[in-house]
């Protein structure tokens, strides 16, 4: 199968199906934490809090750590460049500074953000595909795909700098079928929000749900970059992405068994609660 970028043009706007696809991950994540909020009869407004904060603080965060680690201070003027794990800091971070802010105990705030997360991240993986970006190594399965217009192409050269061998005298222009390792990631993370929605009223104490993130997050990043034509491997099969998502692990980890008893901690803040409608005057 070859599949091309999805790019619409609206006159002098042109719009990829990364930037509609992230626009709709973040669309989606908060209307999920919207029908969260109205479920426990709390404000629905902070979801709007939440969203604007995790775009401005992802998409800062995404970026300075792509320029962190390429050394590319060009990248920072150019669209593209970002580095996911960066944007999960940069938005984790803001969206707790609107939570102080607000005067929201950060433990409910990224209890309510945690299926959502792996919505979005889903959604988010969509748009990757959309733009033929962060594929796999070459595969000859049945749902292997060329993407001849690829972030690089899906090309022979291409790959062999990722550290694919090919037998000697392969044509360096020779177009591969690689794995779609975005749509495993869409799977595995739609898996993971499914599972989490169901379980909202776990019983735990408040955040238990953020540290089942935490771990599906790592695990499902950590087993897919085996596939992912990278060329940033360290230690043999192993990338930088996946040592930061063996630390995600181990903090979800940590915090499951911190968590687990349910404590204390109010589940209802009474920062969210809902404003009384005004009267009419007499």
């Amino acid at each position: 199968m070859t599949v091309y970028p999805l790019i619409l043009r609206l006159g002098p706007i042109e719009l990829t199906g990364y930037g509609l696809m992230m626009m709709v991950a973040f669309l989606m994540a908060g209307w999920a934490i919207q029908l969260d909020l109205r479920r426990r009869g709390l404000d629905e407004e902070f979801a709007a809090d939440i969203v604007i904060a995790g775009v401005i603080g992802g998409l800062v965060g995404a970026k300075l750590w792509y320029v962190a680690l390429t050394g590319d201070l060009d990248a920072l003027i150019r669209r593209g460049g970002f580095v996911w794990y960066g944007g999960f800091l940069g938005a984790t971070g803001a969206i707790l500074l609107n939570a102080w802010r607000r005067r929201v105990p950060w433990r409910f705030t990224v209890e309510i953000c945690a299926a959502p997360l792996a919505l979005g991240y889903a959604l988010g993986r969509v748009g990757c595909f959309l733009v033929n970006d962060d594929y796999g190594i070459p595969s000859t399965l049945p749902w292997a795909m060329k993407f001849p217009k690829g972030l690089p192409e899906t090309t022979v050269a291409n790959l062999s700098r990722m550290g694919v061998h090919f037998p000697p005298g392969t044509d360096p222009m020779q177009v591969v079928a690689v794995h779609p390792t975005q749509i495993y990631e869409t799977l595995l993370m739609f898996l993971a929000f499914w599972w989490m929605w169901r379980r909202r009223d776990h019983g735990h104490a408040t955040g238990w749900l953020f540290g089942c993130y935490l771990v599906f997050a790592g695990l499902e990043r950590f087993l897919v970059e085996f596939l992912r034509a990278k060329d940033d491997r360290l230690l043999g099969p192993f990338t930088l992405a996946q040592g930061t998502s063996a630390l995600l692990v181990v903090a979800g980890v940590i915090l499951l068994r911190a968590w687990q008893e349910p404590s204390a901690v109010s589940a209802q803040p009474s920062a969210l609660s809902p404003k009384p409608a005004p009267q009419a005057d007499r």
